[in-house]
């Protein structure tokens, strides 16, 4: 079987003229052919992307950078479980006392909500550690505890902030707020001054040279009464159940009155040992009688009582030193009727039993 073979004529002109100029080349009038104009626009397409692509990541390094600076400066907010955040970097007064601005603090957050976030700072395990706000902080717990809602106060709004800053200036930051609240007394501010003292992993275990550190914008006058109040937190701030409604001159005339008689902290401490029913009036008539600045009798409550004035002790009134162990160092302080130590470890980890043993066997060492 044959198989046909069909011819085409092609007709190729011998000059370029004849048909006009080819598809990549400019014609007569200015225009381009197909294939140049596709290829001018993709390069300019080329050209157009690269540039979007150069500002777009100059976009995302400038917000990055901009993310940094706010997550520095604690300004990057998020919703945080109350229970992923832990109060132990900066050691605060915890033992309860009457905060009878709490009440307030619990209703306005309940009614408007949180106005001013508290800052937090990430920690081990995604968790996180407060550096400021533990008024607010309280606030949400109880609000969370009293109603249950955890979608309304189980989460909190923080500003996050960066690891890194020192603890000096963590502390300053916890006194300059403290500071703002108009109502802040010189026993709470002499307490805060004790506790960068007895903290571990603080430089300065003088709590009269701590003043100087966290009060520094203060006046010397200010810094001189905080000092005055020392001796008396540290005395008696175990007993006292309102040290934030001492006046300053009651404070300064007690506080010399502690130093000055002896036996008088026993004497203060035996009269309001578990009477725990006594009023802020029934409080300071006693701390004002003692100081000499009046003998009225205690209003509303038991009969003064009275102890056999102690000796006087021939013992340094403080005495403090650091132990270095494997979880850091450990700050110690030991004063009348007193004995601290200071370690970032949580010892209520420690089986009771045991702790108890080892305590009893430091005390047999001791006697």
């Amino acid at each position: 079987m044959s198989r046909k073979r069909r011819m085409f004529d092609i007709d190729i002109p011998e000059d370029e003229a004849e048909t006009g100029f080819p598809a990549g080349k400019i014609q007569p009038d200015g225009r381009r052919g197909p294939m140049a104009a596709a290829i001018s626009e993709t390069a300019e397409s080329t050209r157009d992307r690269a540039v979007i692509e150069a500002q777009i990541r100059a976009e995302n390094d400038a917000l990055a950078q901009e993310h940094v600076r706010l997550k520095r400066a604690g300004l990057i907010t998020d919703l945080i479980p109350l229970d992923m955040i832990d109060t132990t970097k900066l050691i605060r007064d915890r033992k309860p006392v009457a905060d009878f601005d709490m009440a307030e603090l619990v209703a306005s957050i309940r009614d408007i909500g949180l106005s001013n976030p508290i800052r937090l700072e990430p920690s081990e395990g995604g968790r996180y550690e407060l550096i400021q706000g533990w008024r607010r902080l309280s606030a949400y717990r109880q609000l969370l505890e009293e109603t249950g809602d955890a979608d309304a106060w189980g989460r909190i709004p923080a500003g996050i902030a960066a690891r890194g800053d020192q603890l000096e200036a963590l502390y300053r930051r916890m006194v300059d707020e403290n500071l703002v609240r108009k109502d802040i007394s010189f026993a709470e501010m002499a307490q805060l001054a004790v506790h960068y003292a007895m903290d571990p992993l603080t430089a300065e275990n003088d709590a009269e040279k701590a003043v100087a550190i966290l009060f520094r914008s203060a006046g010397y006058q200010k810094r001189s009464y905080i000092r005055n109040f020392i001796p008396l937190v540290e005395r008696l701030g175990e007993v006292l159940m309102y040290p934030q409604e001492i006046p300053r001159a009651l404070g300064l005339s007690l506080s010399q009155r502690l130093e000055e008689v002896p036996g008088l902290v026993t004497a203060i401490r035996t009269e309001l040992k578990d009477w725990d029913t006594r009023s802020i009036t029934d409080e300071l008539a006693v701390l004002r009688r003692y100081a000499g600045q009046g003998g009225e009798a205690l209003p509303e409550g038991p009969a003064p009582r009275t102890a056999p004035p102690a000796p006087p002790s021939t013992a340094k009134a403080k005495t403090t030193f650091q132990l270095v162990r494997p979880q850091g160092s450990a700050k110690c302080t030991a004063a009348n009727g007193r004995l601290e130590i200071r370690l970032p470890r949580d010892f209520s980890t420690i089986d009771r039993r045991k702790l108890e043993a080892a305590v009893a066997a430091m005390l047999d060492q001791i006697e």
